[in-house]
């Protein structure tokens, strides 16, 4: 296939293109930072608001589009403005003119955990109502009905995958406010001492990089009618305790675990680390997938730490 990708510098978006690559699909990707982009993928540098930018890089056609480009959590947050412009405009014009010049195309949308909002019930499934309450989640989740709707007129065959945690980001300000959990696999790795903002008791839902890469892939291939009305799933994902976590990158790094120090926030505990019980029949149906067992997530997420 030829995949438009768009955030394809990005965390999630650089790993993605990769696999695409290796497995011989052609990818044009789009970013504001073109020289993130993988060699070997067609970059078309630029702000995806940008109906130019767009243009070039729709210009001869694509299979199917794999949309992560986005505001993050506290970006969007910090300015609600720049939020809608990328998360919203952007992301509807590219629907209306990717789909005028492939009716019908795959596209795979990247919402998240967020649209849940917060503080979430006792437990979570496919049947979790979405009260975003944050603006990211409140944007991302107006565009996974657009993505049914899209899908619903004829002109998309699309699939929405709510992203949970990420592991591990590259170190530095990435405008989320998760960040802690990523900076927990820098500090441990390089043997130093971190300050944990949630409890070692906090939960959350995780996944690797390269577990993520390839749901989005599954993603691009699926049977559709596989899937729910509404084209969105809650990707299956592990449930941690932020010391349970924390101990198996020590374990892994050679470290003590006694490196990690907790200074709960209790708003930040109670936003990125107070999930419940997760189900996930839907995507379990749809044959996505998590990494297995903590082990495994940890030992994906440190090779591929940046």
């Amino acid at each position: 296939m030829k995949v438009l990708v768009t955030g394809a510098g990005g965390f999630v978006g650089r790993q993605l293109v990769r696999r695409l690559l290796d497995a011989g699909h052609a990818v044009v990707g789009i970013d504001s930072h073109a020289g993130a982009i993988p060699a070997g993928a067609q970059a078309v540098a630029g702000d995806l608001g940008d109906a130019a930018v767009r243009a070039q890089a729709l210009a001869e056609g694509c299979d199917a589009l794999v949309h992560l480009a986005t505001v993050p959590g506290g970006a969007a947050e910090a300015d609600p403005l720049a939020s809608r412009r990328i998360n919203i405009d952007a992301m509807y014009d590219l629907l209306l003119e990717a789909s005028a010049r492939t009716p019908g195309l795959r596209v795979a949308y990247a919402s998240s955990i967020a649209v849940y909002g917060d503080p979430l019930p006792a437990h979570v499934d496919d049947g979790t109502p979405l009260s975003p309450r944050m603006i990211y989640g409140g944007h991302k989740a107006m565009m996974e009905h657009a993505v049914a709707m899209f899908s619903n007129r004829g002109l998309i065959d699309g699939v929405t995958v709510r992203l949970p945690g990420i592991l591990a980001r590259p170190k530095g300000p990435s405008g989320m406010k998760s960040a802690f959990m990523s900076n927990l696999f820098h500090a441990l790795k390089a043997g130093e001492a971190f300050t944990c903002p949630v409890s070692a008791a906090g939960t959350i839902w995780a996944e690797s990089l390269e577990c993520a890469a390839r749901n989005f892939v599954h993603a691009l291939t699926l049977d559709t009618a596989l899937l729910p009305p509404t084209r969105a799933v809650t990707l299956p994902a592990l449930r941690l305790t932020m010391g349970e976590l924390a101990a198996e990158i020590a374990r892994q790094c050679g470290v003590s675990a006694d490196l990690v120090r907790y200074e709960p926030d209790a708003a930040l505990e109670a936003a990125f680390a107070a999930q419940p019980p997760l189900a996930t029949p839907a995507a379990d149906h749809a044959g996505f997938a998590h990494d297995g067992d903590a082990a495994s997530l940890v030992a994906s997420a440190l090779s591929t730490l940046e």
